[in-house]
């Protein structure tokens, strides 16, 4: 049985104390996804508070299929790839005449590059083969192991397998095309 499910289940009935020591139990897990998915720190910390604040009002949506963290770091890699999404959004809004001439090398990296590529990758991802990402994402960027990741998408052994190998060989291809531009 999952280490959390008593503390979820006592937050689930409204006991205050066990949601806050729920989210500081998972709050490192959550931080550390969020700084994984987004390069910039503030960005990563945004993200890790939505996800908190996901995971707080949404208890009731954990099936228990998986383990809690499992669920948790679902949660916050999904908050992480939405708020880049937002960040995105908001640059094409602003326009060219928002972007610096210049880059700012305390918030540029080769490190933020390969991320943010990764994360327009799977954007791109979701668009052509949308059944593939929560795998990929959950075992490339979640490090599940393969059964688990069964468990959490109620999928078999083998289709988590087929849908990780389409994402891997779809996305490898966006990021080569992306280097060769």
């Amino acid at each position: 049985m999952d280490v959390h499910h008593a503390l979820v289940a006592r937050a689930r009935a409204g006991d205050r104390a066990a949601l806050e020591d729920l989210l500081g139990q998972v709050r490192p897990l959550v931080q550390r996804r969020c700084r994984r998915v987004l390069p910039y720190p503030q960005d990563a910390e945004e993200a890790a508070q939505d996800a908190l604040l996901t995971i707080a009002t949404r208890l009731d949506t954990w099936a228990a299929r998986g383990s809690f963290e499992a669920w948790a770091a679902m949660v916050a890699t999904n908050q992480a790839r939405m708020t880049y999404r937002t960040l995105k959004r908001r640059s094409f809004e602003r326009g060219l005449d928002a972007a610096p001439e210049t880059a700012d090398p305390a918030r540029t990296s080769v490190v933020a590059g390969t991320r943010l590529d990764l994360l327009d990758a799977i954007e791109a991802l979701e668009e052509r083969h949308p059944e593939t990402v929560e795998a990929l994402v959950l075992r490339d960027l979640g490090g599940l192991p393969y059964d688990e990741i069964a468990t959490i998408l109620g999928v078999a052994l083998g289709t988590v397998k087929a849908r990780i190998h389409t994402a891997r060989r779809f996305v490898r291809a966006q990021l080569t095309a992306g280097a060769d531009a």
